[in-house]
């Protein structure tokens, strides 16, 4: 079965900030529905006029959106799902016995109209979203469940993967090969293969409520975004805003129904980061509550999902006999068990709370200084962390802004750093058709002129797109199957008000060299088989390569060819340049200490036991974050348990640890690249053949230390964050 059909799901629940990415768990995400009759039938009139029962006639097999309509999908649907059952039977009662080709090649071949639709609608559910598309979204949910449980729990199936696993020495496979056989064996023994009848009566029941509910959690959040924006009735709330800001706000409000108003949106973590800007004090407090405890109240209350979501992964991972669903999410992974997170997160705490704890005491220092008589709350913190940023750098967030306006940082910033380090070009390609106005087409052709893949970029926010950043893929890489990529970034980026430019902050710079680090890992990939191709490695691994390109952002060759002036045209100048480099790692531990903070909670929530009593969600955070010595108040987790999709959700249950043992590893290479010429095309290559290639082709460290010569150390991370270890340990 082909990558993008085992990660189906995935596309409409987690995120990268965060990309989504293939599951290792295909029962709980894959798609597909049981077989039936009453699917309609390709000769119907419908299906007829139907685009997507065929490839598309696009370059690459790229969707073409001019034609596709909702109503085109329940159909495809049907039809997708009753074609691929028909070819795994046909693959699971083959009278022959048991080969690689007509076993696992056959699997990885079936699936192809499931595969397209699937790819085209869970992308636009999460880009481009609508009732119509999230009313399918629900129906789908239990379906594709079941599907997925028809397939990797058929006995006959597994019997022929599971001969050929015990056989897989005498049968002389290539390396790819053979790492494609035991991904499969995983795969089918993860899934509940090996389960008595009974067992997998419960499993599927499991599995069909998680899909559910899941899906539940995810659109509960979709509607949230739009119901918690702040509606502000006086201009003067906004003191601090620049101009452009407060129009865009109006306008925000306008087109929500509030003229003479102004909207402020909430983005998807805790932090708000117009918190910097306002001055108004309770204005902030309303702004950081509605973002704080959203999901707890109301139709839209997301704690009774939270704890019976927990409670079916446990139960889960009991039935397939693991303690706990941590451990049972982390084998195959770099990880490989729980206690290495957990000993990877508790060796920083320390330091990162150290580092914190003195960036309040400036910050409660600031605040007392302007006649403050409170204690900083964290609603205060962003605000009065700019004013001692400002005097620590005499930096100014509003002055940066204008040295990178958004069309720039594409196209001389990102495009012209992944021409200096692969040789790689991004040629516009306006014929062909979007599936939203503000989305743009582009080609990818690699240095000799050779076209590579279709790349997509989606990147301002707007009604209907969940919140965060992510890749996905709309046609997987494949030898096999003869297909080139084509994939897409999404990110939420306050467009600038009509008739102005785009002004982004440098975190929102860095998040676009990150996602696009996502999209290479995709678009260079170089994997005969789907299922091991471009970003299809295990979640500690998959945010690698992206938060590797993160750096090249503030590369001073970068920065002196993309931030110029929006108005004059003027570099900026090097005082300047060199206070965003000094000031880059200004409030990391705030930073650390958010997501650590996060992706214990993760850890926390998904270690319980079967058997454990249900708690209360508030409850339960306080005691995980206490336990940790990670409980300041003032330092809330990045996500609460109401609306912390990566790991709620589904996509990065137990794995949102992934970002920080990824960055150990990016850290490392970047590290590496530059005391080895830094940005040039022999490094680029070196990386680029090492690991943008192979994909999960072989073991992810196995790669890095193709690539590195050994393997990474935490040294690069400590010093890329600006953090330093306490003294003996404490």
């Amino acid at each position: 079965m082909r990558k993008s059909l085992l990660a189906v799901a995935i596309l409409a629940v987690a995120a990268c900030s965060e990309a989504p990415k293939p599951d290792a768990n295909p029962s709980v995400t894959s798609a597909a529905v049981e077989n039936t009759q009453a699917a309609t039938d390709s000769n119907t009139a419908a299906g007829q006029d139907n685009p997507l029962l065929q490839p598309s006639l696009l370059q690459y097999q790229a969707p073409d959106f001019g034609k596709i309509k909702d109503s085109h999908f329940a159909p495809a649907f049907e039809q997708g799902m009753r074609k691929h059952l028909q070819e795994i039977q046909t693959i699971a009662s083959n009278p022959e016995p048991a080969s690689f080709n007509n076993t696992v090649v056959a699997m990885e071949q079936a699936g192809a109209l499931l595969t397209r639709v699937s790819s085209v609608f869970y992308n636009l559910v999460g880009s481009d979203s609508n009732e119509a598309r999230r009313a399918l979204q629900s129906q789908l949910a239990p379906k594709l469940a079941a599907h997925s449980d028809s397939i990797y729990l058929n006995a006959d199936l597994f019997a022929r993967v599971e001969a050929l696993y015990k056989q897989r020495v005498a049968q002389e496979l290539d390396a790819e090969s053979a790492r494609l056989l035991e991904e499969y064996y995983d795969k089918f023994v993860k899934a509940g293969a090996k389960l008595s009848a009974e067992q997998k009566v419960t499993l599927r029941a499991l599995n069909e409520e998680h899909s559910k509910l899941a899906t539940q959690f995810s659109q509960n959040l979709l509607k949230l975004s739009k119901d918690i924006a702040v509606i502000v009735d006086d201009e003067r709330e906004l003191d601090g805003l620049s101009e452009s800001q407060v129009k865009a706000a109006a306008e925000a409000a306008n087109s929500a129904g509030h003229a003479g108003k102004y909207l402020i949106s909430i983005t998807n973590t805790t932090r708000q980061p117009i918190l910097a800007s306002l001055n108004n004090r309770a204005l902030r407090q309303r702004i950081w509550e509605a973002s704080a405890y959203r999901g707890t109240s109301g139709e839209l209350d997301n704690r009774p999902l939270v704890k019976r979501l927990v409670q079916i992964r446990a139960e889960k991972a009991d039935l397939l006999g693991y303690g706990n669903w941590a451990e049972y999410r982390l084998t195959g992974t770099m990880a490989e068990k729980p206690e290495n997170v957990l000993n990877m997160l508790s060796s920083m705490v320390p330091a990162v709370v150290k580092n914190t704890q003195a960036e309040q005491a400036d910050i409660q220092a600031m605040i007392e200084r302007e006649g403050g008589d409170f204690a900083v709350q964290p609603w205060d913190w962003a605000y009065y962390a700019e004013k001692v940023r400002q005097e620590k750098y005499d930096l100014n967030e509003s002055e940066v802004r204008e040295y990178f306006e958004f069309n720039r940082v594409l196209k001389d910033g990102l495009f012209y750093t992944m021409n200096r380090l692969y040789g790689i070009t991004f040629k516009p390609r306006p014929d062909l058709p979007v599936y939203h106005p503000d989305v743009q087409a582009f080609e990818l052709f690699d240095h000799d002129g050779e076209s590579l893949a279709i790349f997509y970029a989606d990147y301002f926010a707007r009604e209907g797109k969940r919140g965060g950043a992510w890749m996905n893929s709309f046609v997987g890489q494949s030898h096999l199957l003869e297909q080139k990529p084509v994939v897409v970034n999404v990110m939420n980026i306050p467009k600038g008000p009509e008739g102005e430019p785009t002004l982004v902050s440098f975190d929102h710079v860095t998040t676009m060299f990150h996602e696009l680090g996502h999209g290479l890992h995709g678009m260079l990939s170089q994997v005969h088989y789907p299922s091991l191709a471009g970003t299809a490695v295990s979640r500690d691994f998959v945010e690698f390569p992206s938060t590797f390109e993160e750096d090249w952002a503030s590369h001073p060759e970068v920065l002196a060819n993309y931030a110029y002036h929006y108005k004059t045209g003027e570099a900026i100048p090097e005082a300047l340049l060199a206070k965003v480099l000094k000031a880059k790692n200004f409030n990391m531990g705030f930073d650390t200490l958010e997501y650590m903070s996060a992706a214990l909670l993760d850890m926390e929530w998904h270690s319980l036991p079967a058997d454990a009593e249900p708690q209360e969600v508030e409850q339960f955070e306080a005691k995980a974050l206490a336990k940790h010595g990670v409980d300041l108040a003032a330092v809330p987790p990045r996500y609460k348990s109401t609306y912390f999709a990566h790991s709620i959700g589904g996509g990065y249950s137990a794995s949102y640890y992934a970002y920080m043992w990824s960055e150990i590893l990016a850290a490392d290479a970047f590290a590496y690249l530059r005391d080895r010429g830094g940005l040039t095309r022999e490094n680029g290559a070196l990386y680029r053949k090492n690991i943008l290639e192979v994909g999960n082709s072989r073991a992810p460290m196995e790669s890095y230390v193709k690539f590195r010569g050994k393997e990474p150390t935490t040294d690069a991370l400590l010093i890329r964050r600006g953090l330093q270890p306490v003294a003996g340990g404490q």
